[in-house]
């Protein structure tokens, strides 16, 4: 059985940008479970969810936060599982104080890091750590580059056709 992704919100003002890791999750079928947990407001709560991650089945987790945006470095020092962190843009900073939040930490407390707002990014990134043991999983996402990399090169071809007359 696979493992399932544990998807970590600072607040749910972050689910609009987080849903688009839900998505990517549910297009390739992974199971995952979504909290919202506050490194500072709820911190013994997202400890206990870190600590426990791996006995209750998780293969990596994904923390979201905005503005202070120390989730991820809260959760990653409750866990050896991989921790990606997606800085989400807010009203102060556009975004880049929860992207330096969220990716500079400390040595021995690993935090993969997204774009700001890198949602889907995130859940790939995710499932590829899961489908180094998932062969199903690896053969999913070597389909998805491959409609990816043809949807470009049709782009291609239009844009040739029209700007490349001879």
């Amino acid at each position: 059985m696979s493992k399932k992704i544990g998807i970590v919100m600072g607040s749910d003002s972050d689910l609009p940008i987080v849903k688009k890791a839900i998505d990517m999750l549910d297009t390739f079928g992974v199971e995952y479970e979504v909290h919202v947990y506050s490194a500072h407001r709820t911190p013994d709560e997202a400890g206990v969810f870190a600590s426990n991650a791996r006995a209750n089945g998780f293969g990596a987790i994904i923390a979201a936060a905005g503005m202070a945006a120390h989730l991820a470095g809260a959760i990653a020092a409750r866990t050896t599982l991989p921790v990606i962190g997606i800085p989400c843009k807010s009203s102060c900073f556009d975004g880049m104080d929860a992207l330096l939040s969220t990716v500079q930490m400390p040595t021995g407390i690993p935090v993969a890091t997204v774009a700001v707002n890198g949602a889907a990014n995130a859940a790939l990134l995710a499932i590829q750590m899961l489908a180094i043991e998932d062969k199903a999983l690896a053969d999913k996402l070597d389909a998805k580059r491959a409609t990816d990399a043809q949807k470009v090169l049709e782009k291609n071809d239009a844009i040739q056709a029209e700007f490349n007359k001879k």
